[in-house]
């Protein structure tokens, strides 16, 4: 696992919008996994600025996103249909019939399978992560096998918790989702994961240990051999970093 440090959440972003916009530009028609959540908007700020200037065209690249809420419409203000249509996609010039996301209504068995044939199909070339204070990844929470494909998950109340920030109240958080599984994830031919800030100290404690346990689930990370960490300055003090 390469480990890059940035000076702030600032520089971090800047740091991985240039790793994507440099794939883009060498193949357009890159495929992206995407993540949603605070720690991606950064990076979704920069690809705009960078598209709006000329640097960079979408209309060749194809996206799919980790998750989505089971029980919101796709148009409800929380659904991470709604956060890429407001973060990105509205913004730049992709194809919306190349816009992959998760179905969370209906068969959602029919939904997962669909999924998994459309990522065989296009292979992720980057993966885009976050990491959740539990460890989870997507929103595979601890305990989830490292062998699974995209299914649904009832999210931890760790999870819940941290998401009603972004709710009215903590019941209006929904309490299932549809998210790409371990096994999905690793089959991204190249993973950055994003961390900043002291809440996320313990599950990047937990990550660098190098122990590989479903109790953490972004510990399948090590079992993958092309995977960066970009990390900040208040977490790159406690582990062993390499600096660009």
């Amino acid at each position: 696992m390469k480990i890059i440090a940035k000076k702030d959440y600032d520089a971090m972003s800047e740091y991985v919008a240039e790793q994507l916009i440099a794939q883009i530009q060498q193949k357009p028609d890159t495929v992206l996994g995407l993540a949603t959540g605070s720690t991606p908007e950064g990076v979704y700020e920069r690809l705009v600025k960078a598209y709006q200037d000329g640097r960079v065209t979408f209309a060749r690249v194809r996206t799919f996103n980790l998750d989505e809420y089971i029980g919101l419409d796709k148009a409800h203000a929380q659904s991470y249909h709604a956060y890429m249509n407001e973060k990105l996609f509205k913004h730049v010039d992709l194809d919306l019939t190349r816009c992959h996301l998760p179905d969370g209504s209906g068969d959602f068995e029919a939904s997962s399978h669909a999924y998994e044939s459309a990522l065989k199909q296009y292979p992720i070339d980057i993966q885009l992560l976050g990491i959740g204070r539990n460890g989870h990844i997507g929103f595979n929470e601890p305990g989830t096998a490292f062998d699974t494909a995209t299914h649904v998950v009832t999210l931890d109340q760790a999870t819940v918790a941290d998401n009603a920030r972004y709710f009215k109240d903590l019941a209006a958080v929904p309490t299932q989702a549809i998210t790409m599984g371990i096994q999905t994830i690793l089959k991204a031919k190249a993973i950055i994961l994003m961390a900043s800030g002291e809440a996320k100290r313990e599950a990047i404690m937990r990550l660098m240990s190098g122990k590989v346990t479903e109790a953490l689930p972004a510990s399948a990370l090590h079992r993958h051999g092309e995977v960066t960490l970009v990390i900040d300055a208040v977490l790159s003090q406690h582990v062993s970093r390499h600096t660009l």
